[in-house]
């Protein structure tokens, strides 16, 4: 199998023509100029860089920390053993979950309706 690729039933394929970008699907280019395609791929786009900046400033924040005030995340929380570097390393992993159930909720609700609005629009 010297430089092709296999098909889908497990002959081979030829390789893909220079133009194959060119030939896109009119009904899917159908569906990107729609306003509906384009105002869900905004809002998840937007949602989903909101979230990552948040998680990223979290972690990172902890990183510097750990890095630059050690003698912060040392301190002992409650007059027993644990320090406020756990508690504060718990928080990080408790925040990605709580980020995850956001966009969850999220989508569940706003681009499900976006998504059904968007299949009405085209016929389906």
């Amino acid at each position: 199998m010297s430089g092709s690729t296999l098909g889908l039933r497990g002959g081979t394929a030829p390789p893909p023509s220079r133009n194959a970008a060119a030939a896109v699907d009119p009904q899917i280019d159908r569906i990107v100029r729609t306003p509906e395609f384009q105002q869900l791929v905004a809002e998840r786009t937007r949602f989903g860089l909101i979230l990552t900046i948040l998680m990223l400033v979290v972690y990172f924040g902890f990183i510097g920390l750990i890095a630059f005030d050690k003698s912060l995340l040392a301190v002992k929380v409650g007059g027993g053993t644990a320090s406020l570097g756990l508690f504060m390393g718990v928080f990080v992993i408790l925040f990605a979950f709580a980020l995850t159930g956001v966009y969850v909720a999220r989508a569940n609700t706003r681009f499900d309706a976006l998504s059904d609005a968007l299949k009405r629009s085209v016929g389906r």
